[in-house]
């Protein structure tokens, strides 16, 4: 929902339909820049391991196994906040 609040700044790799619920995989519509400084100030705020894949690029958010709601809600909280800041 945080990146659909936002989709001028963000774009989705999949279509809604057929999108993970673990894995929420996304780029900055700005570009290649703008995703790393995502992930540099994620990475500031202890949001780590958010690099996508080296080939595709962009972020993905794996929320396997032991990730708490309130972890799902910072990073949302920080996407909403950085689009604010960046957008």
């Amino acid at each position: 929902a945080a990146l659909d609040a936002a989709k001028e700044f963000y774009i989705g790799h999949a279509r809604v339909a057929d999108r993970s619920l673990m894995n929420v995989v996304f780029r900055c519509r700005a570009g290649e820049a703008m995703d790393q400084k995502l992930i540099a100030e994620a990475t500031g705020a202890g949001l780590v391991g958010l690099a996508g894949h080296r080939a595709a690029g962009g972020m993905r958010a794996s929320l396997y196994n032991a990730m708490p709601q309130e972890g799902a809600e910072i990073l949302a909280g920080f996407l909403r906040d950085f689009a604010r800041k960046h957008g």
